[in-house]
């Protein structure tokens, strides 16, 4: 798929805003504070419906303005699409996909695939585990629309048995109805998991040989507080999430706590074998981070039958020449967005002037490296 134009009405620090794109790299060239990631960002909330930088969509609105507007043109192999949307102080969110509003924003999901890369991926190997599960979420639900729904009424769920939880005085509660919902979602949500993270696995472990030259082996293995098998069946996780959650019960209600389901679900790292967030060095861990992008792309291609796009946000100076090199070599069938804050961050050759854009102040500009 290809993003083929964009348009920005009151978006950050553009006032008004179009761009037509190049099917293979964009490069966005500009000092810091500048609105090269607003860019980026823009793309993003047109495919997933939200921002990756903030939880807050007014904060999406031009200072200037009450409302805002986004519009991209992606061409599909099979068909094209019209994604807008329109952010409003007043009215909220809206977005159509070719013109007709949609009820629900899981229904853009799928629209419009993407794979970001930024500085901050780096907290999917260095922090704690909602940053993995919020990586796991948001993968699934692109090339799953399902899940994503699934994932919701979960929360839903387990917010109101934590609620009864939390009112707990000693006397006898009836968890039982909020169990049984919880098991069925819960299921559900772990054998995606687990199908997801084997197939991620198999492609990260490869890209990351290739990168390190067979000198390094990745492993990616899904850690459930529940044991999941390849072999397993729903019907199998079911029961066994239904047995652990009676034995962990009387635990829960000394905490007050739902302590067992998918909500609790990690993903481990290992480099050689050595777990990569406590041994690993930094260049492992961006190195792990890189093949696990790579991985998100081919497995998109292998689910939706097309390349999602690319968006690398100020990742550049985090790689060496060497991972550059090897970066920009495999994207070929890819079309990239990058920003950087220097040029010669990228191996860039003057055949791709019609790709790199100036941006200063809130305005972009094609420009030359001749």
């Amino acid at each position: 798929m290809i993003v083929d134009q964009l348009k920005l009405i009151n978006f950050r620090n553009y006032k008004e805003l179009q761009l037509q794109f190049h099917p293979k790299l964009n490069v966005f060239v500009g000092e810091n504070a500048q609105g090269k990631t607003n860019v980026i960002e823009a793309l993003y909330v047109c495919a997933i419906g939200k921002s990756f930088r903030t939880n807050k969509d007014q904060e999406l609105i031009n200072m200037s303005s009450k409302q805002t507007y986004i519009k991209v043109k992606v061409n599909k192999v099979n068909d094209d699409k019209q994604i807008e949307v329109a952010l409003s102080e007043e009215k909220g969110k809206k977005i159509k996909v070719n013109k007709l509003q949609l009820d629900k924003y899981g229904d853009l999901l799928g629209t419009l695939n993407v794979v970001l890369f930024s500085p901050e991926d780096l907290k999917i190997i260095k922090e704690g585990p909602g940053e993995r599960r919020r990586f796991i979420n948001n993968e699934i639900s692109q090339i799953i629309p399902k899940y994503y729904y699934t994932l919701n009424q979960y929360n839903k769920i387990l917010q109101q048995r934590n609620k009864v939880l939390k009112n707990f005085r000693g006397k006898a509660i009836d968890l039982e109805v909020w169990d049984q919902q919880l098991i069925d979602n819960g299921a559900s949500l772990m054998i995606y998991r687990r199908n997801f993270i084997k197939r991620i696995a198999i492609l990260a472990k490869l890209m990351h040989r290739k990168i390190t030259e067979g000198i390094e082996t990745l492993e990616v293995k899904y850690d459930s507080n529940v044991k999941v098998t390849e072999e397993d069946e729903l019907k199998d996780v079911k029961e066994r999430l239904y047995i652990k959650l009676k034995e962990n019960q009387p635990m829960e209600l000394r905490r007050r706590l739902t302590l067992t389901g998918p909500h609790r679900d990690d993903l481990i790292f290992k480099i050689n074998g050595l777990d990569v967030k406590n041994y690993g060095s930094q260049g492992q861990q961006r190195t792990a981070v890189l093949s696990l992008k790579l991985a998100e792309l081919e497995l998109m291609k292998g689910e939706v039958g097309e390349y999602p796009i690319l968006l690398l946000d100020d990742v550049m100076s985090e790689l060496d020449i060497k991972r550059q090199n090897y970066l920009i070599k495999n994207l070929k069938n890819v079309q990239t967005f990058i920003t950087t804050t220097m040029s010669d961050h990228l191996n860039i050759k003057t055949d791709m002037d019609d790709k790199l854009f100036k941006v200063q102040n809130g305005e972009i500009r094609r420009f030359s490296l001749k």
